[in-house]
């Protein structure tokens, strides 16, 4: 008989919790801000902006707390829906995660990763090696598919090491983001007097619907809190881990942000941060030159790399549970016998981000083509999984939780009516491709039914 192999709970606490930091802190603080900026038209507006953003995160985060913690098995929202709606509803997460949300987002990250390192080339967006008529292989695809397939070996090598990797990663991004606060706020020669005055004069709806604008953007910064979840099967006294590494995870971003936001304004005037897409480096070259750009661009891809190497950690959870349940491709469930990586899914998962790569990378706009095809779906099983607190409470009232959310039932109902609110307003906006969104993941019913059947 074949010996079956299980995953191990090798995530402390240090190691969970940069996964929830890792992951959240991205691209987003280095650029966000311009587009923050530019919608509120007010400095204060700005930090109510981040301040609002933070909490609403915080408050699905303290909801998948209590799921986390009750249900710490590999999978995340995969278990939470499965458990809360039924299989069905848990395979389309899956398969959404799949074929939409995790290896788009793998991707993304990886093409930003290599338009950070663009700085110091200048040549990557250029054709390297022709394909077809009309098609090239980009420098820029060369280096986002090398960081996805070399940080996918690394977590092929085991939880141990790719989570070694994301807490000193982790570590270093978060001290050059708070070096840069530290000299901005003590050699920047900046002035108090860009801080007013504080709030502008509120203009009715239209304040309103700029502060709405502004707030999606914040939450893409803020995006990632979840991802903890889904590797909650390797992590070491979960009950007590995944709580505390997710409330003070997300706490712990808000106020790197505050800060950061805070020395941009010092350094700069609220016009000149609505003039420059890439803040940061235009704040850092203000009082250290052309080395400031040089350290935030370091900052901004050692800052990408672990929220790549957070991602595909994550994301080969989701169909290595799905496999468990005979409800994916069987083989997906497969435990490498060393290393206790779910190996043969991290492999699926690279292949499938790299194919995405290609398709998407060699246009101009790769991160804003592939950032669009990746964020509805997020957002519609986000509300999902946080309604299953409720659900859950009542389906499965003895279910042992060691955590319950803070604030219920008010912290959770107010992110579910945000995450509903939310994905209205990109099915307005944006009808081709929250349209593309939900085909694919009707593309996947057919599936669904043929798996259960060999069930």
């Amino acid at each position: 008989m074949k010996q079956e192999h299980s995953l191990i709970r090798g995530l402390g606490p240090i190691g969970s919790a940069s996964v929830v930091v890792g992951t959240i802190i991205g691209t987003g603080i280095f650029l966000v801000p311009y587009s923050i900026a530019r919608a509120v038209d007010s400095v204060g507006l700005v930090f109510l902006v981040w301040i609002v953003g933070g909490l609403l995160s915080l408050a699905g985060a303290l909801s998948y707390a209590e799921l986390g913690a009750a249900m710490p098995e590999a999978g995340g929202e995969y278990v939470f829906l499965r458990r809360a709606y039924g299989p069905l509803w848990g395979f389309l997460y899956g398969w959404e995660q799949f074929v939409i949300g995790k290896t788009g987002s793998i991707a993304t990250i990886a093409v930003a990763f290599a338009l950070f390192l663009d700085f110091f080339v200048g040549t990557l967006k250029e054709p390297l090696l022709p394909i077809t008529a009309g098609w090239a292989l980009t420098g820029a695809q060369v280096i986002s598919l090398a960081a996805v397939i070399g940080l996918t070996l690394i977590n092929y090598l085991g939880v141990i090491l790719s989570g070694g990797v994301q807490t000193v990663f982790t570590i270093l991004k978060v001290t050059i983001i708070l070096a840069l606060v530290a000299l901005g706020f003590t050699i920047g020669h900046g002035q108090w007097s860009h801080f007013s005055p504080f709030f502008a004069a509120p203009h009715g709806l239209g304040t309103l619907s700029a502060f709405g604008v502004a707030l999606a953007a914040a939450l893409w910064a803020y995006d990632g809190w979840n991802n903890l979840v889904m590797v909650g099967g390797e992590v070491s006294n979960p009950q007590r881990n995944i709580p505390r590494a997710l409330g003070f995870g997300v706490l712990g971003v808000v106020l790197v942000y505050l800060l950061t936001n805070g020395v941009y304004f010092y350094i700069l005037p609220l016009e000149q941060v609505q003039a420059h897409k890439q803040v940061a480096q235009a704040a850092a070259r203000k009082f250290l030159g052309d080395w400031g750009g040089i350290l935030i661009t370091v900052g901004a891809l050692i800052s990408t790399f672990a929220t790549l190497n957070a991602a595909i950690l994550s994301g080969a959870r989701v169909p290595y549970a799905m496999a468990r349940d005979r409800l994916f491709f069987r083989h997906m469930a497969d435990v490498h016998p060393v290393h206790r990586s779910p190996a043969k899914a991290l492999i699926l998962q690279c292949v499938f981000a790299c194919v995405l790569i290609l398709i998407f990378g060699h246009h101009g706009d790769a991160f804003d083509r592939l950032f669009t095809y990746t964020i509805f779906g997020l957002w519609i099983f986000y509300g999902m999984s946080t309604a299953a607190v409720f659900v859950l409470r009542r389906k499965e009232p003895h279910l042992p939780r060691p955590y319950r959310t803070l604030g219920y039932p008010w912290v959770p109902g107010l992110f579910v009516v945000l995450a509903a609110l939310f994905c209205l307003n990109t099915v307005v906006t944006k009808p081709e491709e929250t349209g593309l969104g939900l085909l694919f993941l009707a593309a996947g019913l057919p599936f669904y039914f043929w798996w259960r059947r060999q069930r």
